[in-house]
């Protein structure tokens, strides 16, 4: 009896045995990881280095795209209209005409007993709602987008840039400015054939009278003041500027 069983159980106990030993060999030949002869320590290295290459280069592509989708938003929303800008020069050329009435109707009427009566009758409104117009409509947005390019152009503070852009204050700006305000002037006055004329005879002068004070304004403008600032402070320098300007387009 024991001669007949030994031959059946000891092949299906060492075949056992066989199939538990083998496990282990395969895993140490496949390295745990599938593959053969002992790389898939090299194999899963190679492979975790590929994933980490993949997230990198992802996460820069995801950031590119964010700030590509962020640039094409700001460039989508086309241009503002500097609301801020426009209300303060408004404000500001109202005021500078104010006080140009104000002189003219102080000059007339410095005989008279009733001086405050006079000082406040008698006031053109058409005129400085012309003034106030220009003001919101063509100065305050037309520098704040000159003062704008400058600094995109020139971005450094230095002395060659300050000088730079006083010059180009005033061989650009400054006859743009009184080129612009007196063609709005004889365009609400319904006087545009005269406008050449308007500037053969007060142009020049008004120029020239506006080198010596805007110069020393646009030194400390473009030094000092900050952009979101300088229409501001231009504006009001230019209280003292819009009364130049008003009491000459009233002559």
């Amino acid at each position: 009896m024991l001669s007949t069983n030994i031959p059946h159980t000891a092949p299906l106990f060492f075949h056992r045995e066989n199939k538990k030993q083998q496990k282990p060999r395969m895993g140490s030949l496949s390295g745990g990881n599938g593959s053969l002869w002992g790389m898939g320590f090299f194999h899963s290295q190679e492979w975790n280095c590929g994933r980490r290459r993949k997230r990198r280069s992802n996460g820069k592509n995801s950031s590119n795209n964010a700030s590509k989708s962020s640039v094409d938003a700001s460039d989508g929303a086309g241009y503002r209209f500097p609301m801020k800008q426009a209300l303060t020069a408004s404000s500001l050329a109202l005021t500078g005409d104010t006080i140009a009435q104000f002189r003219d109707r102080w000059i007339k009427n410095k005989d008279t007993k009733d001086m405050i009566g006079a000082l406040l009758s008698e006031h053109d409104w058409l005129r400085s709602i012309r003034m106030a117009s220009y003001g919101f409509l063509l100065y305050g947005p037309g520098t704040y987008a000159w003062y704008s390019y400058l600094d995109r152009r020139m971005p450094k503070q230095n002395v060659e840039n300050v000088l730079m852009k006083v010059l180009l204050n005033q061989i650009v700006l400054g006859p743009a400015v009184i080129a612009v305000i007196f063609a709005w002037n004889n365009l609400w006055l319904g006087k545009l054939s005269e406008l050449p004329n308007k500037y053969q005879k007060d142009a020049l002068p008004t120029l020239l009278f506006g080198f010596r004070f805007w110069i020393p304004v646009s030194v400390l403008n473009f030094w000092v003041i900050p952009l979101q600032a300088r229409v501001a402070f231009m504006s009001m320098a230019s209280i003292f500027w819009n009364f130049c300007l008003s009491a000459t387009m009233s002559k």
